[in-house]
């Protein structure tokens, strides 16, 4: 890989997803033992400017009445007791069918360049009406669900404050999860305090890991506050990766056959909290994902010391997580569709 290739690629902007208006982040304060020109940024904090509508979405996250089964919430699928994700191959969907991909984690995504591993959906808000109306997933129609949510008062009064309209449309459930998923950042990871100037933040070991991370130049793919998320990158560029998945990549959206098994760059963020990793699952532990990405996106074998080591940096990415207090959910009515958890 070239320095200019590389290089460029510590360039490329993290675009935020949807909910910018519900929560951002907080402007870092500058830092006079600040680290300058690292290919990571640390992560800040989200300030939450519409509260009112963060707590809306939560509800709705966690809500499995916008399941066709009654059972199946965002949070089933993006566990955030888990690091966001479900720490499963794939993911169980409706009456126990099997996902086709991984579950990506859902902290830090409001980063992402766009959503899902094929990047079909451009923003949190696009991404968040997907699963409702997949027959695989969740597997409730839009207008379903939405029937679902006006038969309940407590929702219609929260939806008219909010949105400060009586009806309930399938955009404001998707902008109010939005809102919710842009908050679920995770800042002050042990990495992070060693960026901002606390060289005891990380070990000797880590800092070996990191800086190997950087000259093998596993930097060109991930970079930024997220530490990915920002690039779509072709899965074997030394070699084929061989999987059972049928997922083909970003040639699905772009029909394009030079894109298949081009998927979006995860982040690494909480990396030791999301397994399996790839988008497959196949990768069970940490050390089996960095010696397959060695060899298949930089073309280099790693020697288990040199594995151990950028593991141990990998692990210094865990950030404080979402501090969660799990939403009372309002009570459905007499006229809320019923639902359908065995059979048809």
């Amino acid at each position: 890989m070239s320095f200019r290739s590389l290089t460029l690629g510590l360039l490329a902007g993290v675009v935020l997803g949807g909910a910018g208006l519900a929560a951002q982040a907080t402007p870092a304060a500058p830092a006079r033992t600040a680290r300058p020109a690292e290919p990571i940024q640390p992560i800040v904090a989200a300030r939450v400017t519409q509260p009112a509508k963060v707590e809306l979405g939560k509800k709705l996250f966690f809500d499995p009445r916008l399941s066709r089964s009654g059972f199946i919430s965002c949070n089933s699928c993006h566990n955030l007791s888990m690091g966001g994700s479900d720490n499963l191959e794939t993911s169980i969907g409706d009456h126990w069918q099997r996902g086709p991909i991984n579950a990506p984690t859902v902290l830090n995504s409001s980063m992402n360049l766009a959503q899902f591993w094929d990047g079909r959906a451009a923003n949190l808000q696009e991404q968040a009406g997907g699963p409702i109306a997949n027959p695989g997933e969740m597997a409730l129609s839009h207008a379903l669900a939405l029937d679902v949510l006006r038969s309940i008062p407590q929702y219609v009064v929260e939806f008219n404050g909010v949105f400060g309209n009586p009806d309930i449309t399938i955009a404001q459930v998707t902008e109010a999860i939005a809102a919710f998923e842009a908050t679920l950042v995770t800042p002050d990871s042990r990495f992070d305090q060693y960026l901002r100037g606390n060289r005891r933040a990380i070990n000797a070991q880590e800092r070996a890991g990191y800086e190997l991370f950087k000259s093998s130049g596993c930097v060109a793919c991930h970079h930024g506050p997220a530490v990915g998320g920002a690039s779509f990158q072709k899965m074997g560029l030394f070699g084929t990766y061989e999987t059972q998945s049928t997922a083909i990549g970003r040639a699905a959206v772009t029909g394009k056959d030079a894109d298949r098994m081009t998927f979006k760059v995860p982040t690494l963020r909480n990396v030791e909290l999301t397994y399996p990793y790839f988008h497959d699952g196949a990768a069970h532990t940490m050390e089996d994902a960095v010696m397959v990405m060695g060899r298949l996106q930089v073309g280099r074998e790693f020697t288990p010391l040199e594995v151990a080591q950028i593991v141990a940096f990998l692990r210094t990415l865990t950030g404080r997580q979402p501090a969660i207090t799990i939403p009372i959910l309002p009570p459905s009515s007499s006229i809320t569709p019923r639902p359908t958890p065995f059979g048809n």
